[in-house]
């Protein structure tokens, strides 16, 4: 078998992109999309129909400018989910509007809003996961979500506080981004040895072992790859998302691939126990350069994708 088939027999395999036949070419289980993905594929020509489908459908709903924008913005997401949706068996995350990532009640109210068109088509939300960030707000959002049936998926995660943060909400997800942490060393003049000591591959290992020796329920699938070696050291994390090139690589790569993560081994590890609260989580973060950093640059680029996205949605209203 090559590595992505051995891969899927460890962990579950999730599509990080908004190209149909990407998903249809790799069979992942789920699928993930974010503004930069959607702005990338609402730029192709075969996907003009669901652009405008979004449009008309805002128009037809509103006479106000602003609302038309922000209903369209959010139908275009549901389109794609829904087509997505057709494909893969289980779920797709659907992201809220970065800009409300320190917004507490309106991260809750569009997450509202987005399973409600969803269900408005038939689709159970079950089989979505609302994408929000891993601030503090964002996290309190989820614990109120999760409460409600709407499951979420948290990401932009970059530190051990926020996935901690994240498993005491009960949140069914989490994203810890392991290329955007590499990049952020490779930047810093850091080097390593190994892809084990990879501190991108470091840091889910270390998220992983915490919770599987506490038993949170809360699933860990790692994002944000920049090579397979990251991947082939996380086999066996609970899912792992992972754009087209990288999927093609990976299938076309033979070799053993060994499980580096297991539950029952990270049982045994000497980790203690943290209890986190706001100013400890606060604290915490603002102690990590590269979580902080991250997590800020990350918002900042979905927002700019999303304002980008929400120009060519402007025009054609």
């Amino acid at each position: 078998m090559n590595l992505l088939e051995q891969l899927k027999t460890y962990t579950k395999v999730v599509a990080d992109t908004g190209d149909f036949e990407s998903i249809i070419n790799y069979k992942p289980l789920d699928a993930t999309t974010n503004p930069s993905l959607i702005f990338a594929a609402s730029q192709q020509e075969k996907y003009q129909h669901l652009v405008f489908d979004a449009i008309q459908y805002a128009k037809k709903s509103y006479v106000d400018k602003s609302q038309q924008l922000k209903l369209a913005l959010d139908k275009l997401s549901v389109n794609f989910g829904i087509k997505i949706l057709e494909i893969v068996p289980g779920r797709v995350s659907t992201e809220v509007d970065a800009r409300l990532s320190f917004d507490t009640m309106g991260t809750i109210q569009r997450a509202r809003d987005l399973i409600a068109l969803y269900e408005k088509e038939g689709i159970s939300r079950e089989r979505i996961l609302i994408k929000i960030a891993s601030t503090w707000e964002g996290i309190e959002a989820a614990k109120i979500l999760e409460k409600e049936g709407i499951h979420c998926n948290l990401t932009l995660l970059f530190s051990l506080v926020q996935a901690i943060a994240c498993a005491e909400a009960q949140v069914t997800l989490i994203s810890p981004f392991v290329g955007r942490i590499l990049d952020w060393y490779k930047k810093e003049g850091f080097s390593f040895n190994s892809p084990s000591e990879d501190p991108g591959v470091k840091s889910v290992v270390s998220i992983y072992n915490y919770y599987k020796k506490f038993d949170y329920p809360t699933q860990i699938m790692g994002a944000s790859f920049r090579n397979i070696q990251q991947i082939i050291e996380l086999a066996g994390c609970d899912l792992l998302t992972i754009s087209p090139t990288l999927l093609k690589e990976l299938e076309q790569t033979e070799g053993i691939l060994e499980r580096k993560l297991d539950p029952e081994k990270a049982k045994s590890n000497d980790v203690q126990r943290i209890t986190i609260d706001e100013k400890i989580f606060r604290w915490m973060l603002n102690e990590d350069a590269m979580a902080t950093e991250k997590l800020a640059e990350g918002i900042r680029n979905f927002t700019k994708d999303l304002r980008k996205l929400e120009n060519k949605i402007a025009e054609l209203l």
